[in-house]
């Protein structure tokens, strides 16, 4: 049996970003009347399909893992942290100021939490390398 070997702090890291992008896409996807300048062709059922499309990445670097391709796995748990960036989007469509405060919160804890853990990776990813 594989088992996958995960430091703690990266578990966390894991956790708190998987939390945070859930916690945003929900919000998202039900109070997307609410958020200033997005485009009518966004459905509720639309922003849910693209957390399912983020976090199929996260899985994806988590199952490589698994079978023990670490530098891969990094690589797809890094990536699937920068895509909360993404986020910050929001504010090219209109001000903070215009958002909110649940959608600042939602935006700006998915944001942290996924460099947070996309930083993390590289750096775990290039101790491995060494």
């Amino acid at each position: 049996m594989l088992r996958l070997r995960l430091p703690g702090y990266l578990r966390t890291l894991l956790a708190a970003y998987f939390v945070a992008s859930l916690a945003h896409f929900s919000h998202n996807a039900e109070y997307i009347a609410f958020y200033p300048g997005m485009p009518a062709s966004l459905t509720r059922e639309t922003v849910y399909l693209a957390w399912l499309g983020v976090t199929a990445i996260g899985a994806a670097g988590l199952g490589v893992l698994t079978l023990g391709f670490a530098p891969l796995g990094m690589a797809l748990l890094a990536l699937y942290g920068a895509f909360g960036l993404d986020g910050l989007a929001h504010y090219t469509l209109a001000l903070c100021s215009e958002h909110t405060l649940g959608a600042n919160v939602t935006i700006w804890s998915e944001a942290i939490a996924g460099v947070s853990l996309a930083a993390a990776s590289g750096v775990h990813l290039r101790g491995e390398s060494k």
